[in-house]
């Protein structure tokens, strides 16, 4: 019968310190550290040689990214995703990661709420009310040359 007991007991307990702490996290967050494999982070030169090379990968990709703001292609996507290749080794992207996640996350939901919706509905109405404006005034006073018509 102690057997049985102590049993329920060590069931009981992980769950009941879950319910208690409130932290039902267990699954969802990343642990944070290296997730290089076991046979890499038993050897320190290998590990940091691993290291190195995933910043210099992450490094290629976020500067990829930064190039392509200006340019045409995807630049915030590629910076997140050599982000995400430095995660896999440093604390400090995961930590960046997980902030720019909460961000992101508040941002969405406070474009969803109804005031700030209407908000940006007549802030672009008026926008695109002004740009109107602006092309109608400069359309009657210069007028419309096609490029093919253009004398030099």
């Amino acid at each position: 019968m102690n057997a049985e007991s102590d049993e329920r007991q060590g069931a009981v307990a992980p769950a009941t310190a879950d319910v208690a702490t409130g932290d039902d996290t267990q699954g969802k967050e990343p642990v944070f550290g290296s997730r290089a494999p076991q046979f890499i982070q038993r050897s320190r030169t290998l590990h940091i040689s691993w290291q190195v090379g995933v910043f210099i990968v992450g490094l290629a990709v976020v500067v990829a990214g930064i190039i392509m703001l200006p340019l045409p292609g995807p630049g915030w996507l590629v910076i997140f995703g050599g982000m995400a290749i430095w995660a896999t080794e440093f604390v400090w992207a995961q930590l960046v990661l997980r902030w720019t996640k909460r961000k992101v996350t508040e941002a969405a939901q406070r474009a969803l709420d109804p005031k700030v919706r209407k908000r940006n509905l007549i802030l672009t109405t008026i926008g695109l009310v002004i740009c109107a404006a602006a092309i109608t005034v400069y359309v009657w006073k210069f007028g419309i040359v096609m490029p093919w018509k253009i004398k030099e």
